[in-house]
């Protein structure tokens, strides 16, 4: 038995891809199971993950038996030996396809949440899947990827019997398999854990991926930046660096104030920035601190201080030509918090709403009676000592506030579905609090 579950089979498969870190890759993986062995093999390389979704085109008499099949941007396999020798019209085809292409979209929106379709064009596509039973999958998802524009086709499993290896080798540039076993019968034979992978999974897997690699979007003009860019923002003599996200049809934009130790290329900050970026609204990441000041630990727990810069920022932010009509949400982190609501206090008129996620209100307990702006509060229900402080600091607030208690998480909502979940209820917290406000400018 030589894989435990999906994620070892990753994990290994990933140690025989190291060749490919300088190469332009696209890690891609077929829906479902072959998500999870991606993820790992995503992360390993540092590479963006995204899924090749495509569908067969079944014969109407006989669907097992595939006429063609189709991949997403309007890619279209024909097999024309297989139409010819079981007499299927044109038109029989096109009712099949159009079914099939109903489905291919359906899965594709459902598995990405809203993001683009990772770009090809001129890239090295990484195909992953849990393992090869006949190939016929597979050699589909490659044809796909290189009608898509791949200047190389890298295809990669952890097991496959030797025979559908060999019908591949003609569709791929590379082939790296680490397992070829005699008597193969069944992908879940060479694994311990071969549970089935639900839908929820993958949307799951390529949330998290995006942390690293965000591909930016809008519900409803993709990739309509009226400027997405770094920036720095002057605070006195102290010049802070930021990376700014304004949509078009931007409905506020969120400030984000990370905790200690962190800065403006957190991971969780830049997941959940992508997160609120596709529901339409802008973002502005930025560093509270400044070269040598972060080594003097007195200033990252120096609330008031960073409150002040976040209020100058906010300032700022209402002088840019793409933002000044918006309405203005903090969002903020661990001690970040703190210093949110130690801003909302001192410049109510600057700020719409605030979201503290895993955060430190107690660190700003004698402003919170002060802030105006609706307030939630997101905390893991495993985070026991920072729960305890939220309890305390919502009851001291006397403005509109709620408590999100997320259920398994610890501090850092690491564990599996936790930080999304944080990521939507900001969201929907800034989307109903933000989008009144543009609407009245």
């Amino acid at each position: 038995m030589p894989f435990g579950d999906r994620r070892d089979a990753g994990w290994r498969l990933a140690e025989q891809l190291q060749h490919l870190r300088d190469e332009d890759v696209v890690v891609l993986g077929l829906p479902r199971g072959g998500v999870p062995v991606a993820f790992e093999v995503a992360r390993a390389l540092d590479a963006p993950l995204d899924v090749i979704v495509v569908r067969k085109l079944g014969v109407p008499f006989h669907p097992e038996l595939g006429m063609g099949a189709i991949g997403e941007g309007d890619v279209r396999i024909i097999n024309d030996e297989v139409m010819w020798r079981t007499g299927v019209r044109p038109a029989e085809l096109a009712e099949v396809e159009q079914r099939e292409r109903v489905e291919l979209d359906r899965r594709a929106q459902r598995f990405r949440d809203g993001r683009a379709r990772a770009e090809l064009s001129g890239r090295t596509a990484l195909i992953v899947d849990d393992g090869i039973a006949t190939g016929s999958t597979a050699a589909v998802a490659c044809r796909v990827a290189r009608a898509q524009g791949a200047a190389r086709v890298v295809l990669a499993v952890p097991v496959a019997p030797r025979n559908a290896l060999e019908r591949l080798r003609e569709s791929v540039d590379e082939l790296v398999c680490l397992e070829t076993p005699e008597g193969f019968w069944a992908i879940g034979q060479w694994y311990a854990d071969f549970c089935q992978t639900l839908d929820a999974e993958v949307v799951d897997l390529l949330d998290r991926a995006a942390q690293a690699h965000p591909a930016p979007t809008t519900a409803g003009d993709p990739d309509a930046w009226l400027r997405d860019e770094e920036v720095e923002v002057a605070v006195g003599p102290v010049r802070l660096a930021g990376h700014l996200s304004v949509l078009e049809r931007a409905q506020g934009t969120v400030v984000f104030a990370h905790g200690s130790g962190s800065s403006r290329h957190s991971p969780r900050n830049r997941y959940v920035a992508g997160k609120l970026n596709r529901a339409g609204l802008g973002t502005l990441l930025f560093d509270l601190l400044a070269g040598a000041e972060e080594l003097d630990r007195r200033n990252v727990f120096d609330i008031e201080l960073l409150a002040s810069r976040l209020v100058e920022v906010a300032r700022w932010l209402h002088t840019q030509p793409e933002a000044r009509h918006l309405g203005v949400g903090y969002f903020g982190a661990s001690t970040g918090a703190a210093a949110a609501l130690w801003a909302a206090a001192e410049a109510p008129d600057l700020v719409n709403a605030v979201v503290s996620r895993g955060g430190r209100p107690d660190l700003a307990a004698e402003r919170l009676a002060e802030v105006q702006a609706p307030t939630l509060l997101i905390v893991g229900s495993r985070d026991d000592a920072v729960l305890e402080l939220n309890q305390q600091a919502h009851a001291l607030m006397r403005g509109e506030s709620r408590m999100a208690v997320v259920r398994g998480a610890t501090h850092l909502f690491e564990e599996e579905g936790t930080l999304d979940e944080a990521a939507e209820l900001a969201r929907d917290w800034f989307t109903s609090h933000l989008a009144a406000v543009g609407r009245r400018a």
